[in-house]
C-alpha cells in the first residue's frame, strides 16, 4: 500500500533511502529528506508490505503538470526480486491517473519494463474479451 511521508517516517524512510549507493553518509540522506519536502511538487511515499505490514520500500517523485517523474525508488533488499516495484508503479499510476509516470536516467528502465508488462496484461485482456464475443 503506497503511503505518504510522514514526519514520524523520518527513521524508516532514511534507512530504506540508505540502500540507494549514492545515500550511504547520513548528511546526504538529511539533504534528500529536505529537499523533498522543500516543495509542494516533491514527494515522498512509502511502500507498505501486504504480508508483515511493514515499510518495505521507498520512492521519491517530482509532480509537474502531465507527468510524475520517478527520482528514487529503494526496496528493503529481503523483499527484492517480488514484483515489489512493479506493484508500487501500479499504485502510482492509479494515484496519479491523469499523470503519465516518467524517469530519470536511474528510473527509466525499470519504467519501460513495467510498462511492457502493463501492455502485456491489457493485450491479454483485450484478446480474452473479443474471444469471448465471438
Amino acid at each position: 500500500m503506497l503511503l505518504d511521508y510522514k514526519n514520524n517516517y523520518e527513521k524508516i524512510t532514511m534507512g530504506l533511502l540508505s540502500f540507494i549507493p549514492d545515500f550511504k553518509e547520513v548528511e546526504r540522506l538529511k539533504f534528500e529528506l529536505d529537499w523533498y519536502q522543500q516543495e509542494e511538487n516533491r514527494k515522498l511515499f512509502l511502500w507498505r508490505g501486504e504480508e508483515t505490514q511493514d515499510m518495505i520500500a521507498v520512492i521519491g517523485v517530482e509532480l509537474g503538470d502531465e507527468f510524475v517523474l520517478l527520482r528514487h525508488i529503494s526496496i528493503n533488499p529481503s523483499f527484492r526480486n517480488e514484483g515489489i516495484s512493479y506493484k508500487i508503479l501500479e499504485a502510482l499510476d492509479h494515484h496519479f491517473s491523469n499523470q503519465k509516470i516518467i524517469g530519470t536516467l536511474e528510473t527509466t528502465q525499470l519504467i519501460i519494463k513495467w510498462e511492457q508488462e502493463k501492455n502485456k496484461k491489457l493485450d491479454l485482456i483485450a484478446t480474452d474479451t473479443s474471444q469471448e464475443e465471438e
